[in-house]
């Protein structure tokens, strides 16, 4: 059987008015699990309307209440972390306890978004001129909306809808079609936790929605994180159709080992975060950058421990890591590592042939080493999302630093060493946004804020965090006076300044 996977629309969950459908899968066992609903334009012109309808009053409840309605839904995601763990797992395949931790690091901006009454606060200056006072604030934009990717179904969306909502937004969310799922049950949750309808919608479909939100009139502002290629396109879509844009894109995140590192840390460090969630996070360590001595030691200690590695169905216990999220996807990572075989670089674990037992039809592929990697591989120079660790050797820090800032990508990066000089020099050097020293995947706590350089980032500001509350809200400054009826008016044909009495 499969279950009917619907959009939720001003409050309620409802059918496409077409026929269009799309299967969901379980990637451990390649069966169909859901069919999704593909909207068109009358479920876009429906959900825009009812965000664009319950904005007009969303933004002028105090700020009390809608911080009630968050602390509701903190509770309600705490309380369900679970069933949106085993969602995740079912349609993603990312193994249960990753997808815990996938909820609590979203869960994090919950609390963040919470805290909307401190973020939201102005700044007044008395007396600026005589008589005159100056004050600033800042005011939802209206109609935003989320367009969010395969790998993280629950997190991404809790990076952009709770600050959005809290800072007095409408919100629609534009979900993967690969795993649709967590979206509607968390506007199950938001209903539940007192929102109300309208404030938070969720739109299933492709490209045809994608254009829909972007060249809408009534959409104001549009959050996306994705691949790079399609990053651009929904900046420059967004931006032409004079939208307010933030679009996170791909990456290809180098770690880099120095001779002085602790190989065993590092080591297990790489493991985790080249083969965890199969490789298919942004912030992934796909290529280490090895500096001197340190690449045979690391490559040995890696390998070690990427055979270790349990790969399974993601809710049977014991399994470290599970399936990649399509057929598609496995053949395409496939064929990289058979490129880069076929081009001189050598293969030190090979994850291509994995079968799981009793699980012959999932998307798997195992954890694989690449080492002697150069550059116009394209094992190096795609973003490979799989669990593909490649290796380039250097002779220096200078080198392995030019390495980097030559990669047309800029989202995270890590080094692994025990010298304060060369972790600081690094952290100044590097043209990456996101920066570990001895911390492999740099994802920054709620209260900072997330975003890569160059090719990682199409607009200026970061998502949750400051910039969140930042992007989706914009400034007011007041001047003003209230003089006494006797006074003079003091009205002047020329620029008044601060000194003017």
């Amino acid at each position: 059987m499969t279950t009917e996977i619907l959009h939720f629309i001003d409050g309620r969950e409802v059918p496409s008015a077409g026929d269009a459908r799309q299967d969901v899968y379980n990637p451990a066992t390649g069966k169909v699990t859901g069919s999704l609903h593909i909207g068109e334009q009358d479920e876009l012109k429906a959900a825009v309307a009812s965000a664009r309808k319950a904005a007009e009053s969303w933004n002028d409840v105090s700020i009390a209440k809608r911080t009630a309605v968050l602390f509701a839904f903190r509770e309600l995601i705490h309380a369900h972390t679970d069933e949106l763990a085993e969602i995740i797992t079912s349609e993603h395949g990312k193994v249960f306890s990753d997808a815990k931790g996938e909820v609590g690091r979203g869960l994090e901006v919950v609390e963040f978004a919470c805290g909307i009454s401190e973020h939201l606060k102005g700044e007044f200056s008395e007396q600026a001129s005589t008589g005159i006072d100056v004050y600033s604030f800042r005011q939802p934009l209206g109609v935003v909306a989320g367009i969010t990717p395969f790998n993280f179904p629950v997190m991404v969306p809790l990076w952009m809808a709770p600050v959005a909502i809290a800072a007095g937004n409408t919100f629609i969310l534009k979900p993967s079609e690969r795993d649709p799922s967590a979206a509607l049950f968390m506007a199950r949750l938001w209903k539940e936790a007192g929102l109300p309808d309208g404030v938070f919608n969720v739109l299933h479909g492709g490209k045809e929605m994608v254009d829909g939100l972007l060249t809408h009139e009534d959409v104001d502002a549009i959050s996306f994180v994705g691949s790079t290629p399609i990053a651009k396109y929904v900046y420059e879509t967004g931006t032409q159709n004079g939208k307010r844009v933030q679009a996170l894109g791909g990456a290809k995140n180098h770690a880099v080992i120095m001779p002085d590192a602790d190989m065993d840390s590092a080591a297990e460090h790489l493991n985790a975060a080249a083969f965890g969630s199969a490789g298919e996070r942004c912030m992934a360590i796909s290529v280490a950058v090895a500096v001197g001595n340190a690449a045979d030691q690391v490559i040995a200690k890696v390998k070690a421990l990427g055979e270790g590695v349990t790969v399974g169905n993601g809710m049977e216990k014991g399994s470290d890591m599970g399936p990649v999220i399509t057929p598609q996807a496995k053949e395409r990572i496939t064929r990289i590592i058979t490129e880069a075989e076929q081009d001189g670089a050598a293969l030190v674990l090979d994850g291509r042939d994995l079968v799981v037992p009793g699980h012959e039809e999932g998307f798997f592929v195992g954890p694989t080493i690449i080492d002697k990697v150069r550059h116009e591989m394209s094992a190096y120079e795609e973003e490979i999302f799989g669990p593909v660790l490649v290796v380039l050797r250097v002779d220096s820090l200078e080198e392995a630093i030019k390495v980097i800032n030559a990669n047309p990508y800029g989202n995270g990066t890590a080094i692994f060493t025990q010298n304060g000089a060369a972790a600081r020099t690094f952290q100044r050097k590097v043209t990456v946004g996101m920066i570990g020293v001895n911390v492999p995947i740099p994802v920054p706590v709620a209260w900072h804020s997330f975003g890569g350089w160059k090719n990682s980032l199409f607009g200026d500001l970061h998502v949750y965090g400051p910039d969140g509350i930042r992007f989706y809200t914009r400034g007011k400054v007041v001047t003003q006076r209230f003089p006494e009826p006797e006074s003079i008016s003091g009205a002047s044909f020329s620029m008044p300044t601060s000194g003017d009495h």
